[in-house]
Order: C-alpha cells, then sequence, then structure tokens
C-alpha cells in the first residue's frame, strides 16, 4: 500500500501557473507509473496525464496537452504537474494516482489515491 499527499493547489486567475505536487510513501516508488486525474462539480473523474517508472514516458490528455508537464523524482518519491496557461474548465479537485504497473495511463490501473488538492481558476 502507498500513501499519497497532494498539495499546491488554489486559486488563480485565468492564464496563470501553479504546480502541484504529490508526496508518496510506503512502497517502492520508482517501480510504478504515477498520474494526475481531476473531477469537477457533477462530473466524472478524469484522466489527466500519467508518467511511466523512469519518467522516459509521458501521457496526456488532449484538454491538457501543450499546457501541463507531468515530472517525477524518484530519489525524493514525488511526482508534480506543472500546469501553465490554466483555464476555468480546469477547475476541478486534482487527485494523484499510484499504478499497479510500471507504465500506463490506464484509470483502472491506478490502486492508490490521494485526498485531493482543489484547483480553481476565475475567469
Amino acid at each position: 500500500q502507498v500513501q499519497l499527499v497532494e498539495s499546491g493547489g488554489g486559486l488563480v486567475q485565468a492564464g496563470g501557473s501553479l504546480r502541484l505536487s504529490c508526496a508518496a510513501s510506503g512502497r517502492t516508488f520508482s517501480r510504478y507509473a504515477m498520474g494526475w486525474f481531476r473531477q469537477a462539480p457533477g462530473k466524472e473523474r478524469e484522466f489527466v496525464s500519467a508518467i511511466n517508472w523512469s519518467g522516459g514516458s509521458t501521457y496526456y490528455a488532449a484538454s491538457v496537452k501543450g499546457r501541463f508537464t507531468i515530472s517525477r523524482d524518484n530519489a525524493k518519491n514525488t511526482v508534480s504537474l506543472q500546469m501553465n496557461s490554466l483555464k476555468p474548465e480546469d477547475t476541478a479537485l486534482y487527485y494523484c494516482a499510484a499504478a499497479k504497473y510500471g507504465n500506463t495511463w490506464y484509470e483502472p490501473d491506478f490502486g492508490s489515491w490521494g485526498q485531493g488538492t482543489q484547483v480553481t481558476v476565475s475567469s
């Protein structure tokens, strides 16, 4: 089992930037893919971005590609999501998740979840 704690959410104006971080503990972090998902009010949770065990492969939803960048530091057991050019439609609760495998972006493959951090983008 792995424990995940997100940080870095907040309120930002459209066009601004935020950096989310997720600290992991309790399992060998470097063996598994990590991901970010989000859920807006009244909507289902959706995939945002994922990174494989080594950081060599990254995946993005079409809606965030070119604006968001995922990265990981296996020495520090952290994964980050740099979010630039934020839009009001990016407003959601953002979740960090740890996969059961080393390379995936498929939501059912993610078995551990953080509590979420709120991102609100004002227009």
